[in-house]
């Protein structure tokens, strides 16, 4: 069965994969990116956000399926909060409706593992508290304090999301609606955004005393692109609220065996 998808960040890494997965399988999908894409927006943008949805529409017939959000930055600015937190949430909330009338409609974002680590706690609650003007005076105070502090900001947009899809996916909008809402948290991935970051030797064994993966090492985009695929499929009936790590192994090496003390305690 053909399915119409949107989505993001299409211009390249995981949505690229994504997209020409879905593609080859024979379904409709519709990219949106900053350049490159089906339909050309900036996300990072209240009205940009606002015009690529109702593009989307518009372009689909009103005919969507599923919605699968990958674009993002890695870079520590501020403009990193309104493409990662507001340029999701914002998007998904414009096209809820139109998702609401598919026989299965489906949602699904990207995270990260990196929303496991340290974060700003001020910068979270203005994202989980959606005030996006509030956030980015956060982030660049963050920037502008020129000690490291800025490297919170995109591990603070990843733990804000995930959050997000929790609070969001048994709301009237996307449970009452029939709507699975979830992310999925990747660890490192071999992608433009992480290029320079395991370029060198000496990159790649910092990066790995802060994410060591002992399955598998690095994932390619394809490896990221099923797990989306399926949460986004017809077959997801129930997975809802969830942030799923596909890191190997990352959670597990950092967090060890008893999450459950650590979230109630």
């Amino acid at each position: 069965m053909s399915r119409t998808y949107v989505i993001t960040g299409t211009a390249s890494g995981i949505a690229a994969a994504t997209a020409r997965m879905l593609k080859e399988a024979g379904n409709k999908v519709i990219g949106i990116d900053i350049n490159d894409a089906d339909i050309v927006a900036d996300l990072s943008t209240k009205q940009g956000r606002l015009d690529a949805a109702n593009k989307a529409i518009e372009v689909s017939g009103g005919n969507i399926d599923a919605v699968i959000a990958c674009a993002g930055l890695a870079h520590p600015i501020a403009k990193t909060v309104s493409v990662n937190y507001f340029g999701m949430s914002e998007f998904l909330e414009a096209l809820a409706p139109t998702l609401a009338k598919a026989e299965a409609p489906r949602a699904v974002l990207i995270s990260s593992m990196a929303s496991l680590m340290p974060n700003d706690a001020a910068l979270v609650e203005a994202m989980c508290a959606d005030d996006e003007a509030t956030a980015l005076a956060r982030a660049q105070e963050l920037v502008d304090a020129g000690d490291g502090t800025d490297q919170l900001i995109y591990g603070s947009t990843k733990r804000a999301i995930a959050r997000w899809v929790r609070r969001q996916c048994i709301k009237p909008q996307w449970a009452g609606e029939g709507i699975p809402l979830n992310a999925i948290g990747p660890g490192i991935v071999r992608t433009p955004m992480v290029a320079d970051m395991i370029a060198t030797e000496e990159a790649r064994a910092a990066l790995d005393e802060q994410v060591p993966m002992p399955l598998n090492y690095y994932l390619e985009p394809e490896n990221v692109a099923y797990l989306l695929i399926w949460l986004a499929s017809v077959e997801n009936t129930h997975v809802t609220g969830q942030t799923i790590y596909i890191d190997g192994g990352s959670d597990a090496a950092l967090r060890g065996e008893n999450v459950w003390d650590l979230a109630t305690g």
